[in-house]
């Protein structure tokens, strides 16, 4: 066997054994971000967020029409996140009229 098979073959070794950590933890972790953003605090602080951010465009001048608008866009669709990381889809992110794939 040359070196260069040799090579090749521990790269493929390599790769399979990081390959099978992947497999290992990702799921894990993935669960672990779901129940620390569904949790009762992370809805807490959720809300304090945008309430705090809504109220300070208000006090800032901005219509509360306005300001209703654009503290809903503040917030972000975690449910469309992991569906799109959950389905394997990758996340999608809107980018104007267009939308991308990470």
């Amino acid at each position: 066997m040359s070196d260069e098979e040799k090579e090749g073959k521990t790269d493929v070794e390599e790769l399979r054994g990081v390959l099978d950590v992947v497999t290992q933890q990702v799921p894990g972790l993935l669960k672990g971000l779901r129940d620390v953003l569904y949790s009762k605090e992370a809805a807490e602080s959720m809300a304090d967020a945008v309430g705090t951010f809504y109220k300070k465009l208000v006090e800032s001048g901005i219509p509360k029409e306005e300001a209703l608008e654009m503290a809903r866009g503040y917030m972000i669709n975690l449910r469309e996140l992991f569906k799109g990381v959950q389905s394997g889809k990758g996340v999608g992110v809107q980018m104007g009229d267009e939308e991308e794939d990470d």
